[in-house]
């Protein structure tokens, strides 16, 4: 270990990116035995790891990567599998810049420890040389519902199957994995990557329903006879807009409707009212990673131009610096500092999109420096299609109401601190609670509301 001073920091390969963009393939390679192995010996094993702290899941980083180090791959895939319920996703699509690797000891001039690449490393090649997560035998006398299938959801099913709890999961959409299969692009996450996950589950015991909507297709009177406790992992799904004339016209598009479209065109279904935007001037509306998929997304599908128009600076973008780059590589025009103020529409659909210039000014409570409008600065971008990636609020779905759940004055779903809801019988966690976040973040949540959930079982 310590050998931060002999071994540069180095990310993952890429594909190259005229290949890459023929496709839906990930894009990054996963490290092999030697550079995983070179990479882990940068760690300083810091007596107290920022990079532990730092992570949502409080990971057992450290021990990972000195047992990458060292090659001991099994103890190294335990440890990793221990607090996580998939490290080889998270691995792949957490913003490390900004959380394990952002808080990295090294990162004041050495640059970071490839913390993410290794934690991909440990688990995909543990899966090649037979490796595989482990579960307890279903024992207590004790069933949970999980109502939603993404990130919160897959990480309290884990927690509580590793317990022998039995566990049944509901999912209203056609698939399992909710942002994880029609969030995220393939591109970032191999989406049999997520199917190996839900199979494991499966395998363990957990019942899957998927097609199957609470309130219509499974009544609530029904889930309060069958089970001992449920879990609302629903997430944030509904899309927000910028709120300006003309958003309604029929090319302006959410961005979550376009990336679930283009994946079910990708795993060859049949899409009604598929956006397509091959040749056509794209024109994405925001700033974080949802904004990213877009318009790498876009550019996968052969749109003319692709042009992502953010209210600040570069440097204060929300999504991962990564993402950024990789856009750049692929073609993407960025530009900053500009404010939609109206799109124009021409017979009945949007030609173009109204911006104002911004400054920023003294940072607000949240630390993040002001937007101010530019007066006068108004001019106008031409767009054949438009696309909104300004985030997600909560549903709300009726059944919550049937099951007496109190919800805040933005949709969230309130809970206590044992991440019970109004209802003693129900709990919540990820987005539903918190608003629209990480993935990481949400298998936190799933995994301590799997641990309440056990205590009030026991």
């Amino acid at each position: 270990m310590l050998n931060f001073t002999k071994f540069e920091r180095v990310n993952p390969n890429k594909r190259d990116v005229l290949q890459r963009l023929k496709d839906f393939n990930e894009v990054y390679e996963v490290f092999g035995q030697n550079k995983a192995k070179e990479q882990s010996d940068r760690c300083m094993q810091c007596g107290d790891p920022y990079c532990h702290s730092k992570c949502p899941l409080h990971n057992f980083i450290p021990a990972w990567l000195k047992q990458t180090a060292e090659k001991n791959l099994e103890l190294a895939f335990a440890l990793s599998n221990e607090t996580s319920p998939f490290p080889e996703i998270l691995g792949k699509i957490c913003p490390h810049d900004v959380l394990c690797e952002g808080d990295c000891s090294l990162n004041t001039g050495h640059g970071a420890v490839s913390i993410g690449a290794i934690e991909t490393h440990i688990n995909e090649t543990g899966f090649e040389q037979g490796l595989k997560p482990k579960f307890a035998p279903i024992s207590l006398n004790k069933k949970v519902a999980i109502i939603g299938s993404g990130p919160a959801g897959i990480s309290a099913a884990t927690f509580l199957l590793r317990k022998g709890i039995a566990v049944e999961m509901f999912e209203r959409d056609d698939k399992a994995g909710g942002l994880l299969t029609y969030g995220i692009p393939g591109f970032k996450l191999d989406k049999k990557v997520v199917e190996r996950r839900i199979n494991w589950l499966l395998e363990a015991g957990m019942r899957l329903h998927v097609n199957c909507e609470i309130g219509k297709d499974k009544s609530i009177s029904d889930l309060e006879k069958e089970f001992d406790a449920v879990f609302l992992g629903i997430g944030a799904t509904l899309g927000r807009k910028a709120r300006v004339s003309g958003e309604d016209a029929p090319n302006v598009h959410l961005a979550i409707d376009f990336l679930k479209r283009i994946q079910k065109r990708n795993f060859g279904q049949k899409v009604e009212d598929f956006i397509d935007v091959k040749d056509k001037n794209v024109v994405v509306i925001g700033g974080g990673d949802t904004a990213m998929d877009c318009v790498r997304t876009s550019v996968r599908e052969k749109a003319k131009t692709v042009k992502c128009l953010y209210r600040r600076d570069e440097a204060n973008m929300p999504g991962s610096k990564k993402e950024v780059v990789n856009a750049k590589e692929e073609g993407v025009e960025y530009i900053f500092n500009v404010s939609p103020k109206s799109i124009k529409v021409e017979n009945g659909k949007a030609v173009a999109i109204e911006l104002q210039e911004t400054t920023l000014s003294e940072p607000d409570e949240s630390g993040r420096q002001r937007v101010e409008i530019v007066e006068g600065s108004e001019y106008f971008e031409e767009a054949d299609v438009i696309i909104m990636a300004l985030g997600f609020s909560p549903e709300v779905p009726a059944f919550l109401k049937e099951m007496n759940i109190d919800t805040n004055s933005w949709g969230g779903i309130v809970i206590d601190d044992n991440f019970k809801t109004s209802n003693d019988k129900y709990y919540a966690g990820g987005d539903c609670r918190r608003g629209a976040h990480l993935a990481v973040t949400a298998a936190a949540d799933g995994r301590e509301a799997a641990k309440e959930i056990i205590k009030a079982l026991s």
